[in-house]
């Protein structure tokens, strides 16, 4: 079965993203992706990355990741969230981030515990090699 991960960055947080993507690009290529609408788009034109993209955050992308996770079909998240700028669709943000809690899905908010998550996750494929 195929790793599926989100990614998801707010504005400030959407290079940070790109640049983490291309650290793990072997790694993600074994993985089903899932994203929100701009960060989807730059990763896969940055990495040529296959994306499935959902809405952007604001227009319900993340509601539609946490829909996903819910259901059981997303296994990790990482969402670089930019703690220092108000966000309109907060209780969206903090919908998805509880769903991971509720559903014990690892979800990484900043680029050190998204190293974390994306180098367990590449050693345990590289396991299955």
């Amino acid at each position: 079965m195929t790793t599926r991960i989100a990614l998801i960055a707010h504005d400030h947080k959407k290079d940070a993203i790109v640049e983490l993507a291309g650290e793990y690009v072997d790694t993600l290529r074994r993985c089903d992706i899932v994203a929100t609408g701009t960060t989807g788009a730059r990763i896969a034109d940055a990495h040529g990355l296959t994306v499935e993209r959902m809405l952007s955050g604001p227009h319900g992308g993340d509601l539609q990741i946490g829909s996903q996770l819910a259901e059981g079909h997303v296994d990790m998240v990482i969402f670089l969230r930019d703690p220092m700028t108000p966000q309109p669709h907060e209780p969206d943000i903090n919908a998805l981030v509880r769903a991971c809690d509720v559903h014990n899905v690892p979800c990484a908010t900043n680029i050190s515990t998204a190293r974390m998550i994306l180098d367990v996750l590449t050693l345990r494929l590289a396991e299955k090699v």
